[in-house]
């Protein structure tokens, strides 16, 4: 009888399960959120809930026992140093997973397993993108003659279709290259 042997054994030997827990776990402490099966997922989040908690007890018993779990020192230490403590209010629920749909190719349920603090590097985009559209206005008015009206034919003014440059740029990159119909 299995009576409380909650393992999922995933198709795989202990030892390979073992193993690519461990490292899903340690590529979760270096990347902040993994994108993986649903089933592997749910199998990894205890590992990452064990070595979060051996973490914010921070003795070097408990550094021993997570090197002993994860086989790699490099994480183990940025969890210690950067992960645990951030977590330091929590009482558990360290992680949380995202369910994302099928996979095309066989079907497997997709999930995102990330910290609960994790939070998307947006600004950094955001910036880049403020900066393109600045630069592309300055060109544009650089562009333009004496009366502030930009000259047709002449990028920053009026193209064939009457309608202004600017505007060009908001259609979606395919449409741009679609084939007119001819008058």
């Amino acid at each position: 009888m299995r009576h409380r042997k909650r393992t999922v054994k995933l198709g795989r030997t202990s030892a390979h399960r073992e193993a690519m827990l461990a490292n899903l776990v340690c590529s979760l402490i270096e990347h902040r959120r993994v994108t993986t099966t649903l089933a592997k997922a749910k199998a990894a989040r205890p590992l990452a809930e064990e070595v979060v908690t051996l973490g914010k007890e921070g003795s070097l018993a408990a550094r021993r026992r997570a090197v002993s779990l994860l086989r790699q020192r490099e994480r183990v230490r940025t969890l210690f140093e950067n992960i645990a403590p951030a977590m330091q209010n929590r009482s558990g629920g360290y992680t949380r997973i995202i369910r994302l749909g099928k996979r095309r190719g066989d079907n497997a349920e997709l999930a995102i397993l990330e910290w609960v603090d994790y939070q998307l590097p947006v600004e950094g985009k955001n910036k880049r993108k403020k900066q393109r559209t600045q630069s592309a206005a300055g060109a544009a008015e650089s562009v333009k003659g004496p009366s502030g009206e930009g000259e047709p034919g002449v990028p920053g003014g009026e193209n064939e279709a009457g309608t202004a440059a600017t505007e060009q740029k908001k259609t979606p990159f395919w449409r741009r290259f679609r084939k007119k119909p001819v008058d």
